[in-house]
């Protein structure tokens, strides 16, 4: 039986969070509004994260670096007004620009020496959803995903043909230039650390080849502990807008040295990412966004189940019982040694919280992030906020990747305070992350 050990974040008061106040009431999918009060507005959130595998102390300042930035550009759109869908992609395009991720720019190079990308994007308000897998020759996949999305929500095409949600290969590549994405050499989005990678990597399969087959096991064993999970950094993110609208996206360069037209589960649905709005039947909004070993995501669809398990009351309890039942202990991995992952989760509901002299109304925002990779690299953001703050989540001394896991997370309130004659406030409170063992 895998031995597990959980860490949760306990949530601590910050900010306006211990102001003596009665607690916001969650209000499905509904507003308390008075003829007298002005529309309120809510300016949004967004949590990113750089993947989940492996993220060195000297570069810890980079990973850190390029989280703020995606956050920081995600809430530029929402303080300009666009969807939660439209956010989420500008929060993706930074993370892929990056060198230091393995997502666009610099992503792993497959066994041919090739960059072969994948993504999806969803939107929870329309449900819709676009991806494509094993693309080459283009700098950012997720405006490829986000194109399909937003040209499906259209309607059928001509002669009543199904509009594609998923392309691969050649063919998502054929389709991105006809609607106006650009190609880029595959060449330039390979950098000298993807390269270096590679080169190191290939010399490694070309010993264990030459080795008897008691001398690749044992090969193969000791490449994985020097490697770790440093190879499964895929980015997301997800994000709530200011209608309380949720999205989510991911996207990947996948395993190194993997098969070409290798597609991992950044592209497949229910797999890499989810996201769903509030409805009758559903109390919360939830958008989830995955990182770690494909294959292992893929077989157990742990998007959806993560974003399935986040209508329970307790969201801490709901995501730990999932990481530990429907991945680590999945009866689809049984026969993994390591099963290696990591989510980054949001769930939200309305609130409203009336007071003789004002009415108080709100998105409550509850935010995880969890793996079992050695680290995780998140960053998060609401648009009233000043700067986006970031963290490296690590597993505690000692615990063995892929049989252990972490869990860490908070809360944020986006209020709106209207008066009678008064223009409306808006503020952000947060319930901040700290660690503490949970057995």
């Amino acid at each position: 039986m895998i031995g597990l050990s959980s860490y949760v974040g306990v949530m601590e008061s910050e900010i306006n969070f211990a102001e003596e106040q009665q607690p916001l009431s969650p209000q499905a999918n509904s507003w308390t509004n008075k003829q007298d009060q002005k529309p309120k507005v809510f300016g949004g959130f967004v949590l990113v994260h750089a993947g989940a595998g492996y993220h060195s102390e000297s570069k810890a300042k980079e990973y850190k670096h390029v989280c703020k930035r995606a956050c920081q550009r995600a809430v530029e759109q929402l303080k300009a007004g666009v969807l939660a869908v439209e956010a989420v992609a500008a929060a993706l395009v930074e993370l892929e620009d990056s060198p230091f991720t393995n997502a666009g720019m610099g992503s792993n190079l497959n066994l041919s020496g090739e960059i072969e990308c994948d993504a999806s994007i969803m939107d929870g308000k329309s449900l819709h959803y676009g991806a494509v897998g094993a693309i080459s020759g283009i700098k950012n996949p997720v405006l490829v995903a986000n194109r399909l999305l937003s040209e499906a929500q259209k309607g059928k095409l001509s002669a009543g043909r199904i509009p594609p949600c998923f392309l691969v290969g050649r063919g998502a590549h054929d389709w991105a230039l006809s609607h106006g994405i650009p190609s880029w050499p595959s060449e330039k989005m390979a950098t000298k650390f993807s390269l270096s990678a590679y080169r190191r990597n290939k010399r490694k399969m070309e010993l264990a080849e030459k080795m008897e087959p008691g001398q690749t096991k044992r090969r193969r064993q000791s490449s994985e502990n020097e490697n770790g999970s440093g190879c499964l950094d895929t980015v997301g993110a997800v994000v709530v807008d200011l209608e309380g609208n949720v999205a989510a996206a991911v996207s990947s360069g996948g395993l190194a040295m993997k098969h070409s037209g290798r597609v991992g589960q950044a592209a497949h649905y229910g797999c890499g990412c989810w996201a769903e709005n509030g409805c009758n039947l559903n109390t919360y909004s939830t958008a989830v966004s995955t990182s770690g070993c494909g294959e292992h995501l893929i077989r157990t669809m742990l998007a959806r189940e993560c974003s399935s398990a986040m209508q329970t009351e307790d969201a801490h309890r709901a995501l730990l019982e999932t990481m530990q039942n429907k991945f680590i202990s999945s009866p689809f991995l049984a026969s993994e040694d390591r099963v290696l992952g990591g989510v980054i989760v949001l769930r939200c509901c309305r609130c409203v919280e009336t007071q003789p002299s004002q009415n108080i109304q709100g998105i409550l925002v509850e935010f995880l992030w969890s793996h079992t990779t050695e680290s995780m690299c998140v960053g998060y953001m609401s648009a009233q906020d000043s700067k986006a703050r970031t963290h490296i989540s690590r597993l505690p001394p000692g615990t063995v990747p892929g049989q252990s896991l972490a869990i860490e997370g908070g809360v944020c309130r986006l209020m709106s305070v209207a008066e009678r004659s008064a223009e409306t406030t808006i503020h952000a409170s947060y319930c901040n992350p700290s660690l503490k063992p949970c057995f």
